[in-house]
């Protein structure tokens, strides 16, 4: 299958911001050490980061509407590396931790806007998948990138890692600028009328599918460390090759998600891989203390935690059909809440003495709800076939 150059812009930026936010999680003895603090004082700046995100996503997509797509894409790609650059040579803990979180707030702004102009990008029903092909590049950072760098930074200096980040970075902006095609700003907007599409009953339930279901596969992923260490008896040494196995069911899920959801439609295919999710968070915790089956869940249960960016992400495009890099942005908050949300709930069983099987206990909670949620979407807005499902306009563009 060819694969279409004008994407693959926005999957090293994918690539590059995959890296630096999920590394770190790695290396936080290293940076401990370096500044003299604790390690639970670094790991504010995993908190840093993601408030960036949140804060971001918003504000840079409110300001930037009416400039043209690609040229946002760039200043957002711009920024993400100038203070990842920064980041290798912060002087100390508090430098460090503002310089963090300006860097997560290129994040859910370049990830917004580059899921509406990869689905205009696509033909008629091919958006979902090409949303996955964006997507790609975040799969393959906790692949291959992730645990590469995170040797790197153990090796040799964890600032090394962000020196590779904010080079990936420059990359990106090159094939932005050669690559991308231009788009015309819609200049018919502002700040508020961008927001309007939180009035509406559909965009909230998007939002709760994606920020609690989508946490409990973050109860799981949060603690499989301890998980696969303590409960399935695999060896702290060979961690490193069952993250590679849950990057790869990363990749395969990203990509079949967004095949899928061209084909069912979104909001069925939505409904099906949360309920899957379910099922494999309840196998986690029925099985994980047989080793064989505790690394095909770590396969299956990181296929479905990028199996739904795309199918979701198109339901959202839906959801506020005349706010959709809002609407985008927003789902990267909904996304980092989940994160927040999937460790913090996870982490209430082990503080009362339970093993590290029952976070994936709670996940099934969580996503039980998503799927209830996912369910009254479906029943109340995906009525239309897949075809109309997924319509969004092909903005005419130079290949």
């Amino acid at each position: 299958m060819k694969i279409d150059k004008r994407i693959i812009p926005l999957a090293i930026g994918g690539l590059g911001i995959g890296t630096t936010e999920f590394t770190v999680m790695g290396l936080l003895p290293d940076i401990a050490h370096t500044l003299k603090i604790t390690i639970p004082e670094a790991g504010h700046l995993i908190s840093a980061y993601a408030m960036g995100v949140v804060i971001g996503a918003p504000i840079l997509i409110g300001y930037s509407v009416k400039f043209p797509p690609k040229k946002v894409l760039m200043v957002l790609m711009i920024l993400f590396t100038l203070f990842n650059g920064l980041s290798a040579v912060a002087p100390d803990y508090t430098t460090m931790l503002i310089i963090r979180f300006m860097s997560g707030l290129p994040h859910g702004a370049f990830f917004g806007v580059g899921t509406v102009v990869a689905s205009r990008m696509a033909g008629k029903g091919k958006e979902a998948f090409y949303i996955s092909l964006m997507f790609t590049g975040l799969t393959i950072a906790n692949l291959i990138m992730v645990p590469l760098v995170t040797y790197i930074g153990h090796a040799y200096h964890w600032r090394l890692y962000f020196a590779i980040v904010a080079f990936i970075g420059l990359f990106a902006i090159l094939f932005l600028k050669l690559w991308l095609p231009a788009t015309e700003a819609n200049q018919d907007t502002h700040f508020l009328e961008e927001l309007k599409f939180l009035k509406n009953k559909q965009s909230w339930l998007v939002l709760g599918i994606t920020a609690i279901g989508f946490g409990g596969l973050f109860t799981w992923l949060s603690y499989i460390t301890p998980l696969m260490t303590i409960v399935a008896g695999i060896q702290s040494n060979q961690m490193a090759y069952v993250m590679i196995l849950a990057g790869a069911g990363m990749v395969v899920g990203n990509l079949a998600g967004g095949f899928i959801s061209d084909r069912l439609g979104p909001e069925k295919t939505c409904v099906l891989l949360i309920f899957l999710m379910m099922i494999s968070l309840a196998g986690v915790f029925l099985l994980a203390d047989h080793q064989n089956m505790a690394l095909i869940l770590t396969f299956v249960c990181g296929a479905l935690s990028m199996s739904v960016a795309a199918p979701i992400n198109i339901m959202m495009m839906k959801a506020a059909p005349k706010s959709e890099m809002m609407a985008a942005a927003f789902m990267q908050a909904a996304f980092n809440i989940a994160n927040a949300m999937g460790a913090f709930l996870g982490g209430i069983p082990l503080e009362y003495g339970f093993s590290f099987k029952y976070p994936s206990l709670v996940g099934v909670g969580m996503t039980f709800i998503g799927l209830v949620i996912s369910l009254r979407y479906r029943y109340l807005y995906g009525k239309e076939t897949p075809d109309a499902e997924t319509a969004v306009e092909c903005v005419p563009c130079d290949k």
